[in-house]
């Protein structure tokens, strides 16, 4: 796997086997979206697996990117595609810039929570067949982790159907990708979230 754009552009990077990775086009699709300079934003990779994305964010400048991810031999190639890029050496002076939390998704999420850590951007591609973008996406709305205007990218399997509202969350964008969805939520200004408590 390569490095689409910004700084370790064509940049090769591991992917662990056994995962499905986020295919070229959805990574393009969302940095279209997003643009080439993320500088001032606060990057979240959920459910990161290879980080594939958070080092495109990282790539294109974000100031902080967070990887989380459950299983440690992906969170250990994270880990390793960090120090392959030479991101770990010319950042060692300011490790605020990532971190890599090697914890189940939701958990971190809560976490999170009550750090009062806020993100500008969050990309989630948690595993399929559990039904757990939806709960993804209800257990952010339930824990606000996000500042006003922040984007939401969740990539879903198509049957898997999310919500057009959920709380502040507001879809603005659908699309599929081959076997899998791309749903893009902003989150509005307002300050009626959603009360569900998610187990």
């Amino acid at each position: 796997m390569k490095i689409i754009g910004g700084k370790y552009k064509g940049r090769n990077f591991y992917m662990p086997a056994g995962i499905s990775p986020t295919q070229n086009i959805v990574r393009k699709a969302v940095f279209d979206i997003l643009g080439h300079d993320l500088s001032g934003l606060n990057f979240l990779d959920l459910f990161a697996g290879s980080g594939a994305v958070g080092l495109e964010a990282i790539s294109r400048g974000a100031d902080r990117t967070v990887f989380v991810e459950k299983d440690t031999r992906c969170s250990e190639i994270i880990g390793d595609n960090i120090a392959v890029l030479g991101i770990m050496r010319e950042l060692e002076e300011k490790r605020s810039l990532y971190e890599l939390v090697n914890a189940d998704g939701f958990a971190s999420i809560k976490m999170f929570f009550r750090q009062n850590v806020k993100f500008d951007v969050v990309f989630a591609d948690p595993p399929y067949g559990r039904g757990l973008a939806k709960k993804t996406l209800k257990t952010l709305c339930s824990y606000d982790i996000l500042h006003p205007n922040s984007l939401l990218f969740i990539q879903h399997e198509i049957k898997e159907c999310l919500p057009d509202f959920q709380g502040r969350f507001i879809l603005f964008r659908r699309k599929r990708y081959g076997m899998s969805m791309l749903s893009l939520y902003n989150i509005s200004n307002k300050s009626d979230m959603c009360l569900e408590e998610v187990n």
